[in-house]
């Protein structure tokens, strides 16, 4: 048996699956659901801008719309309700209907798994309206222009959040993001300076005349012999983006963030944050990589620092330019970057069209193959990945981690070191996803973030995603959160880390991620 609620001021609707049946009234005291023959479940979305609410059938594409002013909530009476089952609270304004108790199967560690149901990416095929994506330029210092996108403008109350990409990408793979949480949040995401469209207008390091003649293997811009005068520092370090991010939110957002990022982005999200906690409301890891960069940093090492006379400066030295030449066209080999995606999403059947065109547009500009052997031989950042983050907690800035449990290459156990660290922060396994959860089920990721935040917002009076206001965040729990996807139903196992861990948490965490990877391949 399952309740739908949607509520307006003083009011709130309990409606049926077969939409014969709807009790008004100011509170649930005294009102008895109605009883349904066979257990079933729907999904339920709240669209703010048209006030209309979708609900859907789990197992069919049909779709029933009431006009109603007001905003979803989640059943909130344990008491006078139990057999409606478990009811879990996000504080989220869209909703959801769970399934009943017998509906619950178990996880691998013999924990009852809870099915909840929880809204899909907006369908604009389908009329649901999605917030607009805005591309837009801003020029941090003469040369350095840098892209990004934001959507969300008109939410001038709602707290402001600033998505950062990983290596080789660009603000294009928050795409679902910006659609999504958009209609709720400001949102931003940006392009690394060296990356995506914030790659230089101007050769860094161009060639002479003479130059350009004889050297065959032409691969564009920053191969010269000098450098422009406004290149003549310019290194793509971790360092620099930390700078970028500071100036962007100081001059384009205007006040502290919640800032999210996944891979090399969840990195510089925590160096960012370590830097300048005066800037940073939160910060989100998805399968944040715990280090960046291969040598020394001047100011940590100088000594060892002299020792590589290049370290991401322009121009390329001679030496390097022939390595650079024969590992770019490698990497940039449009079948090479298709076998990398591949590898990163543990879902094959995630459409990866989009995120490939843009990456081998980006590969083909001019100035990518130099941009990406300054990154790779750029120095590390002043601080590791382990005192940043013990930074952000001497700070007691909010971290919340959130990470694909099929990452071939940040597994699992690099999540751990960092929960093991910061204890009291809330910890997401996602499977199946692997190492951009954000695009690979980015429904799980929009709920679990969107939740985060409004609980951070409410100071805790909103649940946890996935805890029910009553359960306390010590516990370790399992959801199957489920959602529809192009008109099918799809389902994502979601496990929740609380505050008490154990070893074996760890042990059974790896264990069943290494027999996923062997169902995913078979």
């Amino acid at each position: 048996m399952e309740i739908l609620s949607y509520s307006s001021a003083s009011c709130c609707d309990v409606v049926n699956l077969r939409w014969n049946s709807a009790v008004k009234g100011s509170s649930f005291g005294g009102s008895k659901p109605p009883a349904f023959r066979k257990s079933r479940v729907i999904y339920a979305n709240f669209d703010s801008a048209s006030e209309v609410v979708s609900c859907y059938h789990i197992n069919q594409s049909f779709s029933k719309k009431l006009n109603h002013r007001g905003g979803f909530r989640s059943l909130d009476s344990h008491e006078k309700f139990k057999q409606v089952g478990p009811i879990m609270s996000s504080g989220s304004s869209d909703g959801y209907v769970i399934g009943a108790e017998e509906d619950a199967n178990i996880s691998e560690t013999g924990e009852p798994l809870t099915k909840v149901l929880i809204p899909g990416i907006p369908n604009e095929s389908n009329g649901e309206l999605s917030a607009p994506i805005s591309s837009c330029f801003w020029e941090w210092k003469p040369k350095f222009n840098v892209h990004y996108e934001k959507a969300g403008s008109e939410n001038l109350s709602s707290p402001p959040v600033l998505f950062l990409p990983g290596f080789g990408v660009g603000s294009f793979h928050y795409e679902k993001q910006m659609k999504d949480l958009g209609r709720d949040f400001r949102v931003w995401a940006i392009d690394f300076l060296g990356q995506g469209m914030s790659l230089p207008l101007e050769d860094p390091a161009p060639r002479t005349r003479e130059e350009g003649m004889t050297d065959k293997n032409n691969l564009g811009w920053g191969f010269g012999d000098e450098s422009e005068p406004w290149a003549s520092e310019l290194v793509y370090s971790i360092d620099l983006w930390q700078d970028q991010v500071r100036y962007f939110i100081e001059e384009v957002i205007g006040e502290p963030v919640y800032i999210t990022g996944n891979s090399l982005g969840g990195f510089v999200a925590l160096y960012f944050a370590a830097c300048n906690p005066h800037l940073v409301k939160g910060v989100t890891l998805l399968n944040a990589t715990p280090f960046w960069g291969f040598l020394p940093n001047p100011i940590r090492s100088p000594t060892l620092a002299k020792l590589f006379p290049w370290a991401g400066t322009f121009p390329l030295p001679a030496n390097v330019r022939k390595l650079v030449e024969f590992v770019w066209q490698k990497i940039s080999d449009p079948r090479s970057i298709a076998q990398i995606l591949e590898q990163v999403y543990a879902d094959h059947s995630t459409d990866v069209d989009k995120v490939f065109s843009r990456i081998v547009e980006t590969s083909e500009h001019p100035a990518a193959a130099a941009s990406f052997a300054s990154i790779m031989f750029a120095p590390q950042g002043e601080l590791s990945f382990k005192e940043a983050l013990s930074r952000c907690q001497m700070s007691n800035i909010p971290v919340c981690l959130m990470y694909g449990k099929e990452d071939p290459w940040v597994q699992p156990i690099w999540g751990f070191q960092v929960k093991k660290q910061v204890p009291e922060a809330p910890f997401y396994e996602i499977s199946p996803a692997g190492h951009c959860p954000h695009d690979e089920v980015p429904e799980v990721v929009n709920y679990l973030l969107r939740g985060w935040i409004r609980n951070l917002e409410s100071q805790g009076l909103v649940a946890l995603p996935l805890l029910d206001a009553q359960e306390s965040m010590q516990i370790n729990i399992a959801r199957d959160l489920e959602f529809i996807r192009d008109g099918s139903k799809k389902s994502v196992k979601v496990r929740f880390f609380g505050s008490k861990f154990s070893l074996w948490d760890k042990i059974s965490s790896y264990i069943s991620s290494q027999f996923g990877k062997l169902e995913l391949k078979s």
